[in-house]
């Protein structure tokens, strides 16, 4: 599978299958959120904390990543998070957890009203790399292959991340290997064991990535 677009847009519901009924299966077993699970990486990284409710955007000229998993689940907000809307503090959203990743030229900003905050690295023919890392999306985009794809998987019992699953019954897929090109998330939460961001800038900008 070479060159294909990754996208999550919504679809609509079909077939008599409910989104309410969708949402609750993502919930009924467990925590498995990149906020909400427990991650094994040169030692254990527990990362749990309720997201903010404020995505931010990511786009990089290209991630290469060894050790791909991909499902769906529930991001939690704190009670009463201004941010909430009419949500009620939960957001679907896809999981994409990669065991070692590289990007190059990446950029992530957030819309504070009026400014963004943004954040580049991994310039200069020196990647970003990552261990064990788990991003929390409602949207996705870029040219994507795979290598050693399994699609539909259940959730549960993908394996190419350690200490990285879904809930049962929950679609998953997972692959060796998985490089995008063009690279664009929509992000609510980002965990990894090791973050290594050479040439980093943080600064505060009219425009964001």
């Amino acid at each position: 599978m070479s060159d294909d677009t990754v996208s999550t847009e919504p679809v609509p519901p079909s077939g008599g299958v409910r989104w309410r009924r969708f949402a609750v299966s993502l919930a009924a077993a467990g925590v498995g959120a990149a906020g909400m699970v427990l991650l094994t990486a040169q030692g254990v990284l527990g990362a749990q904390f309720a997201i903010s409710g404020m995505p931010f955007v990511v786009t990089a000229d290209k991630l290469d990543g060894t050790g791909f998993e991909q499902f769906a689940t529930l991001d939690q907000m704190i009670e009463d998070s201004p941010n909430q809307g009419d949500t009620g503090g939960q957001v679907v959203v896809l999981v994409s957890a990669i065991d070692k990743a590289e990007l190059t030229n990446l950029c992530q900003s957030i819309n504070l009203g009026g400014m963004y905050m943004k954040l580049t690295a991994g310039t200069g023919g020196k990647p970003v790399t990552a261990r064990t890392m788990v991003v929390d999306s409602d949207e996705i985009s870029g040219n994507a292959s795979f290598q050693s794809i399994d699609i539909g998987q259940d959730a549960s019992t993908l394996d190419k991340v350690p200490g990285v699953r879904g809930n049962p019954g929950v679609f998953g897929q997972q692959a060796d290997k998985v490089t995008i090109t063009g690279l664009r998330q929509n992000n609510y939460a980002t965990t990894a064991a090791v973050f290594t961001l050479p040439n980093l800038r943080m600064s505060f900008s009219s425009e964001g990535c």
